[in-house]
Parts: structure tokens; C-alpha cells; sequence
């Protein structure tokens, strides 16, 4: 038995997406689970701090000596660390404790035009040099092979268990209902109300699932005059909805899609920023960027489809994952 200690990306997070990739892990990676001593720690939050890590220092030594130190999905690496607010809370002063950290699933995200030597200095510390990094595309792969670090591209955790088998069960035509997302922080309001008035108009039930708090407030400001019904902000209420009803999923929610695809739901992603758009490239799911839905949307959801994930090696996730199953 291993003493895991798992980077919690849902855990303090603002967006219910988080918690749809640790979800998946868990899923997807069930002997982890079942044959281990797991220990989650917030990774949005501050980690103990320098005064409690040498205080504690004997009762902390089973999170700082851990086996495995896994951070879980997400943008949680960024080309500059020196944020206010980073999605991963370490700095140089508080690292020691996630020393020895291996990526699983994670994405890059650039708010700088180059990595600086702050940065470069805290992932060194911070991030496994005896392990290979799971990525969840090329491009963060490719990130962490130039600083030195051992990567491979074994996909978000969220598509796992998108094989053939269980994609076959998808249905291809069009449901009864709909469940729609929307994105606070990148509003298109002409294009996110035409896309509701689309859904409203070709369904019998309009559900909206709120993914972020906030995404509540954008829906209403749009002053949508039709009947849609509001899911809880929670994701026990949408599994629920997914699962008792004859469903559809569109909305620019890429995790909130691929939640839908896990429960062999048709989904249409509406991309509105590069991470829809790399992925929908690597794994070819259904995608329509958001300035196409005039003329798009409504054919794509009358017509007859199967859902296909491509790109999506599952040989080299089993072999990511034996270098800690068999401690080689």
C-alpha cells in the first residue's frame, strides 16, 4: 500500500468542471483508489506554511514523504507563476511540501510571451525529474520536455473512458431535451442568445446548467423570453438530469460537455477559446466555434451523427500509469 497524496484542483475552485476531472481520475483509475492510502490536499488554496511546516515538521512528514504526489488536471501550470492568484498556490517559500510533484492530465496556460526564471526555478524545485508528467495536450508536453522535465500526452482524465464500446451507445439522433452552459468570462451575447433561442425552438425542455455560480447571473442578463429550466449549481443535480432524461447536450462548457459524453449523452461543444478548439483537433469531438451558430447549429442538432473520439491512446496511458502501479 502507497501513502498518495492527491494536488485537488476542486477543492477551493470556483468552477464545478474541477471536480468533473477529479471525478473522472477517480474513475478512470480505480486500482489507485482501491489499493492506496489517499491524503487530498487543496491545490487552489495556500499549502501549510513555512512557520507550521517546521513546527508540525513530524506530523506534515507524511504529506511532504509521500509515495506519489499527483496534481490533478487543469491549467494548472502557467509560463509565469508570479500571479496573485496562480491556479496551482505554491510559491518558493511554500513548495517543500508538493516537492516531488507529478502532473496528471495537466494543461498550460500562457498569460506571459515567455517563460521567466522565477518560474523556471519553482517548477524545477517543485516537479518530479524521476517521473514521466501526464499532459492533457502536445503543447503542455511539449512545455515540460523543454524545461528539462520526462512528458507524454495521455489526454485530459476526463476522456478515459471515452472507447469505442462506450461512445457506440451514444445515441445519433436527436433527444427530447437539452441541457445548455454558458460562460461568464467570455460573453457573446448576440451569438450565446441565439444559440438558446436555437435549443428552445428544436426541444421540448431547455435546461440550464450553471457550471460556474456566476454563469447564473450572465443567463439572466440576456433577458431570454422563453421557458428554460435551472439546474442546481452542483454536479450531483446534473448527473442527475443526464441520467433520468432523454437528453442533449450543446454549450460552451467543455468539461460540462464531456460530463455529458461519460453518460452517453450527443454533445455539441460550442468552442470560444483555444482549449475546445486543441482538443477538438487531437480528439475530433463534435465542436462548432460560437460565431458559426447562425448558420450551423440548428442542422447539426436535426441531423443523424455518431460520436466519435479519436486520438485518445489508451496503450500509453497504461503504461503511464504501471511506472507507479509496479514502483519501476
Amino acid at each position: 500500500m502507497k501513502n498518495i497524496i492527491l494536488l485537488d484542483t476542486s477543492i477551493g475552485s470556483l468552477n464545478q468542471g474541477d471536480e468533473i476531472i477529479n471525478t473522472s481520475i477517480k474513475s478512470n483509475w480505480k486500482e489507485l483508489f482501491d489499493e492506496n492510502y489517499i491524503i487530498r490536499l487543496a491545490s487552489h488554496t495556500p499549502m501549510y506554511t513555512k512557520i507550521q511546516s517546521v513546527i508540525y515538521k513530524k506530523k506534515l512528514s507524511v504529506i511532504q514523504n509521500g509515495d506519489f504526489k499527483f496534481l490533478c488536471g487543469t491549467n494548472a501550470l502557467y509560463t509565469n507563476m508570479l500571479r496573485p492568484l496562480p491556479t496551482w498556490n505554491i510559491n518558493l517559500v511554500n513548495y517543500k511540501l508538493a516537492k516531488g510533484t507529478i502532473c496528471l492530465g495537466v494543461g498550460v496556460g500562457v498569460n506571459s510571451k515567455s517563460i521567466n526564471l522565477y518560474t523556471k526555478k519553482l517548477y524545477n524545485r517543485v516537479l518530479s525529474h524521476d517521473y514521466v508528467h501526464s499532459t492533457r495536450d502536445d503543447k503542455t508536453a511539449n512545455f515540460l520536455k523543454q524545461l528539462g522535465f520526462k512528458a507524454v500526452n495521455t489526454g485530459c482524465p476526463t476522456l478515459w473512458g471515452l472507447n469505442e464500446e462506450h461512445c457506440r451507445n451514444i445515441p445519433k439522433s436527436k433527444a427530447k431535451n437539452v441541457v445548455f452552459t454558458l460562460t461568464y468570462y467570455l460573453k457573446d451575447r448576440e451569438n450565446d442568445k441565439k444559440m438558446i433561442e436555437i435549443l428552445c425552438d428544436n426541444y421540448e425542455t431547455c435546461y440550464f446548467w450553471p457550471q460556474c455560480i456566476k454563469d447564473i447571473e450572465y443567463f439572466y442578463s440576456l433577458n431570454i423570453n422563453k421557458i428554460v429550466k435551472i439546474i442546481s449549481p452542483n454536479l450531483e443535480s446534473y448527473k442527475n438530469i443526464l441520467i433520468e432524461e432523454d437528453i442533449d447536450y450543446v454549450g460552451n462548457r467543455l468539461h460540462g460537455g464531456i460530463f455529458a459524453l461519460q453518460h452517453q449523452k450527443r454533445s455539441i461543444i460550442i468552442a470560444i477559446d483555444y482549449r475546445a478548439i486543441e482538443m477538438n483537433r487531437s480528439y475530433s469531438f463534435e465542436c462548432i466555434e460560437r460565431k458559426l451558430i447562425p448558420e450551423l447549429l440548428e442542422n447539426k442538432i436535426k441531423a443523424d451523427w455518431t460520436t466519435k473520439i479519436l486520438g485518445i491512446d489508451f496503450d500509453l496511458i497504461r503504461e503511464w500509469k504501471r511506472q507507479f502501479i509496479n514502483g519501476e
